[in-house]
């Protein structure tokens, strides 16, 4: 038996072409996409039914959170404990969300146990009854838990931080006030499921793997006309009101921390930039060896993280930095993130910088697609914007060849000091 020589180091090989399995699309008899990563091994599949219910649908703030959370709470057939008993039962699992754009319902089961589950899934879609007890229990514990947020400097800086951007009265920038509380309703509620809890603002992805009992059973319960919409309630693009004042301050005097936020207005992952983007930004503040943490936490100790990010939304996007420093560092952490912004508009990057990024990028993509429920999210990634698969294609082309000029030209474009909204919750110093 030959040992292994441990002072070689394992053979380098670079990812040239990922293959990765693609979705197919069907639909059922009401036209609902049905979108299925026919993946795996196991017998075991994940269903989630994708609504355009999102905040950016809501006329009221809550109106979309409190909707989604409420699914769960009893439909005119069944308690919440009764649903709740009928999912664990079989040894599933049923999960909701809510962001920005969309709404979602997702079922995890085994494929044997399908025929057992989607009808509960069903009620819960078709036939919520948002029980008025139940709506102002979770009220009031959101509303308490509201209240224990509203201290926290991280909290306050992200809701106002998004405010700023978008303005107080767009969707995406809607900062969530204690009144709120009072004024969501079973009314409004019931109508916002109504509008677009619908087959009409529904798509349907499937992981797992997938025999034809899956479509059957899927037209069966929801490939009716029963649940059609009557009218289009969809928005369209509704107009920014970004502030013109740079930099802001939300007055702590009994801080200990101070919270800090720095971004702007950008664009989603459909614009030519953005992937050069995610490049640029996981030097800059992207990964836990980025230059903002060598410098503001392991050189100079101010916090215990800080990180950048691009967010691409349905209707547009943002840059951000966030972090938690010492209140009586702020003003030196705000002038040491300026610093490397500026590093990355006058510095090439050195080579072996860019290439140890390109390679955590290309690992890290790798990971992403490892299994039937990663390859559904990758999938929801592009399908949300009309995008293809050559979308990840172009992506490990960008990775693989952008070069340190190419970089420090975009951090000249979108890098400036002057473009960008500061925000401090605490004390500045």
């Amino acid at each position: 038996m030959t040992s292994l020589d441990r002072t070689i180091p394992p053979h380098f090989k670079t990812v040239d072409k990922i293959e990765m399995i693609h979705a197919t699309e069907q639909h059922l008899k009401n036209k609902i996409p049905v979108y299925a990563v026919n993946a795996g091994s196991q017998e075991l599949i994940r269903i989630e039914f994708i609504f355009s219910a999102g905040m950016y649908q809501q006329d009221l703030p809550l109106q979309a959170a409190t909707t989604n959370a409420m699914l769960e709470e009893g439909t005119s057939k069944m308690s919440a404990s009764e649903i709740a008993d009928a999912i664990d039962y079989y040894g599933a699992f049923l999960g909701i969300n809510v962001e920005q754009d969309h709404a979602s319902v997702v079922l995890y089961t085994l494929n044997k146990h399908l025929k057992a589950t989607i009808p509960v899934v069903e009620q819960i879609i078709k036939d919520a009854a948002f029980p008025e007890e139940e709506l102002s229990i979770h009220l009031e514990n959101k509303k308490q838990k509201f209240l224990v947020n509203s201290q926290k400097v991280a909290n306050v800086a992200r809701k106002r931080f998004t405010e700023l951007l978008f303005g107080a009265n767009h969707p995406y920038g809607v900062n969530v006030k204690e009144q709120d509380f009072d004024s969501i309703n079973s009314e409004l509620v019931k109508k916002f499921y109504s509008n677009y809890y619908r087959a009409n603002s529904c798509k349907i992805v499937i992981a797992g793997k997938i025999n034809n009992d899956v479509f059957s059973l899927l037209d069966e319960h929801f490939g009716g006309n029963d649940w059609l919409a009557s009218n289009n309630l969809q928005k369209g693009t509704i107009q920014l009101d970004t502030t013109k004042v740079n930099e802001h301050l939300i007055l702590k005097e009994d801080a200990l921390q101070s919270a800090i936020r720095i971004g702007k207005v950008m664009f989603n992952k459909t614009h030519p930039d953005f992937q050069s983007l995610l490049v640029m930004n996981t030097i800059f503040g992207g990964y836990f060896g980025s230059r903002l943490m060598s410098n503001i936490r392991e050189d100079k100790g101010y916090t215990y993280g800080i990180g950048s990010g691009m967010a691409s939304l349905q209707h547009s996007g943002y840059f951000f930095i966030s972090t938690e420093v010492g209140a009586d560092v702020c003003k030196n952490a705000i002038e040491e993130i300026y610093f490397e912004m500026n590093r990355m508009r006058t510095e090439l990057v050195s080579n072996d910088e860019l290439e140890l990024v390109k390679n955590y990028l290309l690992g890290t993509f790798l990971r992403s697609v490892d299994g039937p429920f990663a390859l559904a999210e990758r999938f929801k990634g592009i399908m949300q914007y009309g995008l293809d698969y050559d979308y990840f294609d172009n992506y490990l082309k960008t990775v693989k060849t952008i070069s340190a000029s190419k970089i420090k030209a975009l951090a000249n474009e979108y890098f400036s000091r002057e473009s960008m909204i500061e925000l401090v919750v605490g004390k500045k110093g």
